[in-house]
């Protein structure tokens, strides 16, 4: 990995001072906000996709019709897509999150990747969705920002896992078969993150790691473009632990996932979404102990219940995570699925005033 110089030497210098006084708070969901609103299929189109076929598709670099195969696909649930058709709720969103004591927002581009984006067939959108999502949280941080100068806000660039894992087969009867490939995701990623970079992101995160190999391919992209560029941003990494096994999709406890990753030198390794914050605290434990850098969090609001709700309170989650930062496991914190600027003022209120976890001192192997 080369040596090269920051991209925003003076935002990284102020992250840096923040980390080392006190615990950050990351937003929450995204999409549980979104859900608040209950958009209809128009909501999602807006004006500009409002004529369908020939709108959605007269970027993408191909004729249509004479027997092509597309299809104009409902858009509904396409939540990044509002970030163009429907900015004035993202913003909103955003600014909630920040009034309720996020330090650091995460942009709307959790599924912006070709791979993902292909299931409304809006691949031609990837860099303009991540470079306005990213410019959104930029504007919204700025103007938080400048109200109160003494605390800095900062935008996450969101690089979510794909829908697709390059480690396992989607076909139980053809186990050698990959729906996808380490340069499709590499492709894929850099794309994404030329878009995020451009859009004035401070960070980048991989988040919601299922397969460590899909990570890699987003690290590698990542690395690629800084090369190009000749200069990078910090980079966090959030896995997901699937279930009680206490390991990733692939197959990875959490001490693994760390040294798999080590190498990519992030800024912060952590857990995210899939469980609860009480069953994610022996797995962020373990990343305390061994990660000779920062340690994030930012759990679901508890299990999903039998209507796919979500039940933990802002209480409820506070407690248990305030724990986690008594006991000195925490650098970042904040909230996955199910959370709300409620619960992510509660989280804000529990940590305030507790020392963020000390890096620590590792002994170099004999």
């Amino acid at each position: 990995m080369k040596q090269l110089p920051w991209l925003h030497p003076e935002r990284v210098a102020k992250l840096e001072a923040a980390l080392a006084q006190r615990i950050l708070v990351i937003d929450g969901a995204m999409g549980t906000m979104i859900q608040r609103h209950e958009l209809q299929e128009a909501d999602y189109r807006g004006e500009r996709f409002a004529r369908g076929y020939d709108a959605l598709f007269a970027a993408d670099g191909h004729a249509h019709g004479d027997g092509c195969g597309c299809e104009a696909h409902d858009q509904r649930g396409n939540n990044d897509l509002l970030t163009l058709t429907r900015p004035d709720i993202i913003r909103s969103i955003h600014a909630d999150y920040l009034q309720a004591g996020a330090d650091l927002i995460e942009t709307n581009t959790f599924n912006s990747t070709s791979i993902s984006l292909a299931d409304y067939r809006l691949q031609h959108l990837v860099y303009e969705l991540n470079r306005e999502g990213a410019a959104l949280a930029r504007a919204a941080c700025d103007e938080a920002e400048a109200k109160d100068p003494a605390k800095p806000r900062f935008v996450i660039g969101v690089l979510g896992p794909t829908s697709r894992t390059a480690s396992l087969s989607p076909d139980v009867n053809r186990p050698g078969f990959r729906a996808t490939s380490f340069d499709e995701l590499a492709e894929a990623y850099r794309e994404a993150t030329r878009g995020l970079i451009d859009g004035g992101s401070d960070v980048l995160m991989v988040e919601t790691i299922f397969d460590t190999l899909n990570a890699k391919a987003a690290l590698f992209a990542i690395e690629e473009e800084f090369d190009a560029r000749g200069a990078r941003l910090p980079v966090l990494i959030s896995g997901t632990i699937t279930d009680a096994s206490g390991r990733t999709l692939s197959g990875q406890t959490a001490e693994a996932f760390w040294y798999s990753l080590r190498h990519a030198r992030p800024l912060s390794i952590g857990l995210n979404c899939a469980l609860g914050a009480k069953d994610l605290r022996a797995h962020v434990d373990v990343l305390a102990q061994v990660a000779d850098t920062y340690v994030s969090t930012h759990p679901n609001a508890g299990l999903p219940n039998a209507f796919g709700g979500y039940d933990e309170t802002p209480d409820d989650m506070a407690e248990v995570l305030q724990e986690f930062a008594e006991a000195g496991l925490l650098n970042l914190v904040g909230g996955c699925c199910g959370t709300t600027p409620d619960h992510i003022r509660a989280i804000a209120e529990a940590v305030r005033g507790v020392p963020p976890r000390q890096l620590p001192q590792l002994e170099a192997a004999a």
